[in-house]
């Protein structure tokens, strides 16, 4: 991959990151308004937020150590976003038709993150 091929990527996937915090901002005001819904849908902002946040501190890196540092809390708080999504379903709490896209970008994301992870030498 040449370098201007790497930039364009890292460009395209904060974007993708950042947009995934957005749709999760978006599930969460269509939640149904009980006390369960708000704590579990927070518990889903918060690790959410922290994808893309994270994702874009890990491309401002000072270190390969601090990359892999930040990339490997993408991968926990991608997979806790998949959890309480999760939950949302098993619980009744959203149907699981309406959450499939979302679920689905999480897992992709998921995968990315992952496999850039395990290739990276620190």
């Amino acid at each position: 991959m040449s370098n201007s091929q790497k930039e364009a990527f890292i460009e395209q996937f904060k974007s993708r990151t950042k947009k995934f915090v957005v749709d999760n901002i978006n599930l969460f005001r269509t939640l149904p308004k009980t006390e369960e819904a708000k704590i579990i849908g927070r518990q889903l902002l918060r690790s959410s937020s922290s994808v893309g946040a994270n994702y874009r501190a890990a491309c401002r890196a000072r270190s390969k150590a601090e990359f892999h540092s930040k990339l490997s809390i993408v991968v926990e708080e991608a997979d806790e976003s998949l959890f309480w999504m999760e939950i949302l379903i098993e619980a009744k709490i959203i149907d699981q038709n309406s959450i499939q896209a979302l679920f689905a970008e999480a897992n992709e994301i998921l995968k990315v993150v992952s496999s850039a992870r395990k290739t990276l030498t620190v």
